[in-house]
C-alpha cells in the first residue's frame, strides 16, 4: 500500500527522476509515462482557474486623482509632494473611502440647502448608494443571505420615503428620481381572491348590519325628533328676544 502511494505521488507530481519505475506504461530513458488513469487523476487534481467577471461598478466614474473626503478641504494639500498626494487620493483608497465620496456626490444632487443633512431626499440618496453597493456585492457573492436581507430592508425604507414624497411633494419626488436615476413603480392595488367562505361571511356580516340598523331605528328617530324640537325652541326664543313674531 505504501509503495502504491509512492508511485501515485510520483506520477501526479510529474515525470520520475532518473528513470524510475513505471506504473502501467512503457519504460523510457527520459522518465516515466503514467497510465491513462493516472493522467486523468492528474488533470482532475489540477485546480481550475475561474475567470473573474468584469462587473460594472457605480464607483467607476470617480477619478483616481480625486482626494479623499477628509483631505479634500485641507489648505496645505496643494503644497505637498506628489507621492503624498497620491497616497491621499482615491487611487490608494479603500472601498469605504470611495463610498463616502459617492454618497456625498448623490446627496449634493438632491439636498435643499448646504446645511440639509436629514431631509427625505437626502435619506433617499444615502439609501441609494448603499443599495447599489449591496447589488454589486451580491453579483460577486450571490449566496450572501445576510447582505441580501439588509439590501431588501433598505429598499423597503426607500420605497416608503419615495411614496411619502410622491404624496406630499410631487415635484421634489420627480426631481429626486431623475437626479438619482431611480425607476419608481407604483405598488400593486390590493386584490383578494374571492372564495366561497369569504362570500358567505360577507353576506352574513351584511345581514347582521341590517338587523342592527333595524333595531336602532326607533332610537335614532327619537333622537332626531328631540334635536328638531330643541332647534325649534331655540329659534322661537331668539325671535322673542328680538321682538319679531314667529
Amino acid at each position: 500500500m505504501l509503495a502504491l502511494r509512492t508511485v501515485l505521488g510520483r506520477c501526479l507530481a510529474g515525470p520520475a527522476r532518473g528513470g524510475a519505475a513505471v506504473l502501467g506504461g512503457a519504460h523510457g530513458s527520459g522518465g516515466a509515462v503514467c497510465s491513462p488513469f493516472i493522467q486523468t487523476a492528474r488533470w482532475y487534481a489540477r485546480p481550475v482557474r475561474r475567470k473573474r467577471k468584469d462587473i460594472p461598478s457605480h464607483l467607476d466614474d470617480l477619478p483616481p486623482t480625486m482626494l479623499k473626503k477628509d483631505y479634500a478641504n485641507v489648505p496645505i494639500i496643494n503644497s505637498v509632494d506628489d507621492v503624498v498626494r497620491r497616497l491621499l487620493s482615491l487611487e490608494m483608497a479603500s472601498q469605504k473611502e470611495k463610498m463616502k465620496i459617492k454618497t456625498q456626490q448623490l446627496v449634493e444632487k438632491v439636498r435643499r440647502s448646504p446645511s440639509d443633512n436629514g431631509s427625505f431626499e437626502v435619506q433617499v440618496a444615502m439609501l441609494t448608494a448603499k443599495i447599489r453597493a449591496y447589488e454589486e456585492h451580491l453579483q460577486r457573492h450571490p449566496k450572501d443571505k445576510s447582505n441580501r436581507r439588509r439590501m431588501l430592508m433598505d429598499i423597503d425604507r426607500r420605497k416608503k420615503l419615495l411614496a411619502y414624497l410622491r404624496r406630499v411633494r410631487y415635484d421634489t419626488f420627480e426631481n429626486t428620481c431623475k437626479q438619482l436615476n431611480i425607476q419608481y413603480t407604483l405598488p400593486p392595488p390590493y386584490s383578494r381572491r374571492v372564495t366561497k367562505r369569504w362570500v358567505v361571511k360577507k353576506a352574513f356580516c351584511l345581514k347582521v348590519f341590517q338587523e342592527a340598523r333595524k333595531l336602532k331605528a326607533p332610537e335614532r328617530l327619537k333622537q332626531r325628533r328631540e334635536w328638531q324640537a330643541r332647534a325649534r325652541a331655540a329659534k322661537e326664543k331668539e325671535a322673542q328676544r328680538e321682538g319679531t313674531p314667529v
